[in-house]
């Protein structure tokens, strides 16, 4: 087996594809015939006739199946482009400054009166842009939209997308946002600097700077009937010409003080205290944290109170989690 069909195998099976397996096996065989190896390909090809084991959830395995008929796979290698997340299975709960969850709900409420607000000639927000720092929720913000809009997320593999073929990864672009034209989704890119940085700053004037036009492109003609969502955390870097294509474009901020005591409380919701927790003192001490790092600090305290036989999380087990993260995130910076 050559190294780039084992780099793709290995890839269809960490993210849990088994269409792109599927693919592949054919292809391993079928090298194995070109190559004469033809008593091992007759074995393997044997094997892969053999009835499949029934999934563990046939029915979810069949809504997505039946919800995108054909998922866009890329031209060359026949890989799905695109990972498709049902709306039920989706992460959503969000804790916001008061400005940014307006934001989102505007862009909510605007989806909810597409029609009516088509009788005055109007089209909602359909293309967003959130940028921000990592860890504080604009990828979280996408599978809110996608929940409360109930439409199916559709995430774009960059890994995939990409070729060093001439041409192929417009193709490619084209391919995914034809797919979101056929049924109402939230098409997601995220981290989209991977494929949109600034022209003028690229050192790479041919693959690269195409897939930029390509984006650009299908981002004028988008008229898809749901959304689009693109998530950086780079946004300076990203090409200036993108920026006017989007229909919005704010910020996922790091949680305030306020937002901070949310998510600690909301994410020991489950589970019993000890005593009266000094919250504005832990808030202050995760100040500039993200919202990961500081449900991470909740979490953190919560199992130690599990492994401990506890039968309560105390002040000390939130003030020790609190601690070995900002010492953690101390020595990232220093690195």
């Amino acid at each position: 087996m050559n190294a780039e069909i084992l780099r793709r195998v290995v890839r269809a099976i960490h993210i849990g594809s088994q269409p792109d397996l599927d693919r592949l096996a054919s292809k391993i065989v079928d090298n194995e015939r070109r190559t004469g190896h033809m008593r091992l390909a007759d074995e393997l090809q044997a094997i892969l006739k053999q009835p499949r084991p029934t999934p563990a959830t046939p029915a979810a395995a069949t809504e997505i199946t039946n919800g995108f008929l054909t998922l866009p796979t890329s031209r060359r290698h026949g890989e799905l482009l695109t990972t498709l997340l049902e709306t039920r299975t989706l992460e959503h709960h969000m804790v916001l400054p008061e400005e940014t969850e307006a934001r989102f709900a505007r862009i909510e409420s605007e989806f909810a009166a597409r029609d009516r607000l088509a009788t005055f000639g109007l089209k909602p927000r359909r293309t967003i842009l959130l940028y921000g720092p990592p860890g504080c929720g604009k990828s979280l913000g996408a599978k809110r939209l996608a929940w409360k809009t109930g439409l199916p997320l559709l995430k774009v593999r960059f890994d995939v997308l990409i070729s060093s073929y001439f041409g192929e990864s417009a193709a490619n672009l084209r391919s995914i946002f034809t797919a979101a034209k056929e049924k109402p989704c939230v098409l997601l890119l995220d981290e989209c600097d991977f494929i949109a940085r600034s022209r003028t700053n690229s050192k790479d004037i041919g693959e690269a700077s195409r897939i930029v036009n390509a984006l650009l492109q299908q981002m004028e003609e988008y008229d898809a009937p749901g959304l689009l969502v693109a998530t950086t955390n780079i946004e300076s870097s990203l090409d200036s010409a993108l920026f006017r294509r989007f229909d919005d474009v704010f910020q996922v901020p790091r949680p305030g003080p306020h937002e901070i005591e949310q998510l600690l409380t909301l994410t020991l919701s489950g589970v019993k205290l000890e005593s009266q927790m000094p919250w504005q003192e832990f808030a202050r001490q995760l100040t500039g944290a993200s919202a990961a790092t500081v449900v991470k600090a909740a979490q953190d305290a919560a199992k130690a109170a599990v492994l401990s036989g506890r039968q309560s999380v105390t002040q000390a087990q939130i003030s020790q989690s609190v601690a070995e993260l900002q010492r953690n995130e101390a020595f990232a910076r220093e690195g």
